[in-house]
């Protein structure tokens, strides 16, 4: 079976909602909320419609398609500058040491700070897959087609590229580290304050959250022992990552304290090894299993593709590939080897 990314449509809603629902709670940007996925794929038509202007409040919402049956399987967001329509908060944790002459001791504890550091980052996220179709690579071809809809679009993006990783959610859809930190001063539980967050953005963390570093040694064995710790469905993406070239810089998340991972943008791996061409033949010949894309903004299209070099601005490419990417000899694509 084939499959195609694309930019997502509005009339993807009620497949986007039942996919949602399978999330398990703790998703904050793929919201069992069928208001705030309407709102996410206007946004997200409107900066695929733009050309021209400010495109640091742009979401890019990508849909993976099966080209046999129209049904959408999974979906990625990027965006392109977080915190420039509402503040992006992280916690950082920092080592602080203190040292007492009288009792001749060096106390060395970790806190956590309240930043706003990766104001201005891109970012990618919302990578959720069918629970029916995690094999056969659709997590990698989701994933790394958001990198050459990157560098496709260079000018759109930061210098900077960062991905939230899930944090450790219990049976129930709770968070030890939210129940010993932040819950005590919202007066909601973790799924409530999630999806809260995904209806109206991070606001009332800046209007509640205390501003005062906060140290692990105050916090339960069960919440220090989730920090920096991403969730079991969530550990494939972060090696996933890492193969990309990005790294944990020991920033978590505020909500649910997993792991936010950072990239120098124009250093992650499907930016850099990606090259373009143009097609010169469609063949089935003896070739490298490549990600291939095509087409600009909402005519964005990208899938696993069988790839020949022709010289350094050419290549042939198999025929079903070139069928799912509605591509024909002398159209350009931006490809990396798989």
């Amino acid at each position: 079976m084939s499959f195609v990314v694309r930019a997502a449509r509005r009339d993807d809603v009620d497949q986007l909602y039942e996919m949602a629902k399978l999330t398990g709670g703790g998703f904050t940007n793929l919201p069992p909320d069928r208001a705030a996925l309407n709102e996410k794929l206007a946004r997200s038509e409107e900066a695929f419609a733009k050309t021209e202007g400010e495109s640091a409040n742009d979401l890019f919402l990508l849909a993976l398609e099966s080209t046999e049956t129209g049904q959408v399987r999974g979906t990625a967001q990027i965006f392109a500058a977080v915190g420039k329509r509402w503040p992006f908060y992280s916690y950082r944790i920092n080592t602080y040491t203190q040292h007492s002459q009288e009792l001749d001791r060096t106390f060395t504890s970790k806190i956590l700070s309240l930043t706003t550091d990766y104001e201005g980052a891109s970012e990618v996220g919302g990578l959720f897959l069918h629970p029916n179709e995690r094999a056969g690579g659709l997590g990698m071809l989701l994933a790394r087609s958001r990198y050459l809809f990157i560098a496709m679009h260079r000018e759109r993006f930061g210098d900077t590229v960062i991905a939230e990783l899930r944090g450790v959610i219990d049976e129930a859809g709770g968070s030890a580290f939210w129940d010993a930190l932040a819950g005590k001063f919202f007066g909601m539980s973790f799924q409530e304050a999630d999806e809260f967050n995904a209806r109206n953005g991070h606001q009332f963390i800046a209007d509640l959250m205390p501003k005062h570093p906060i140290y692990l040694n105050m916090l339960p064995d069960s919440a220090r022992s989730v920090i920096g710790v991403p969730h079991p469905s969530g550990r494939a993406a972060m090696r996933m990552l890492e193969k990309e070239g990005f790294r944990y810089n020991n920033y978590i998340d505020i909500f649910d304290g997993g792991p936010t991972m950072e990239a120098d943008i124009d250093r992650v791996k499907s930016v850099a090894e990606s090259r373009t061409a143009t097609i010169a033949a469609i063949d089935g010949g003896d070739a490298t299993q490549s990600l291939a894309a095509t087409g600009t903004l909402e005519g964005f299209r990208c899938c696993y593709a069988d790839i020949t070099m022709r010289g350094d601005q050419e290549v042939e490419i198999d025929a079903d590939a070139a069928k799912t990417l509605d591509a024909d000899t002398g159209t350009a694509i931006r490809y990396v080897p798989r």
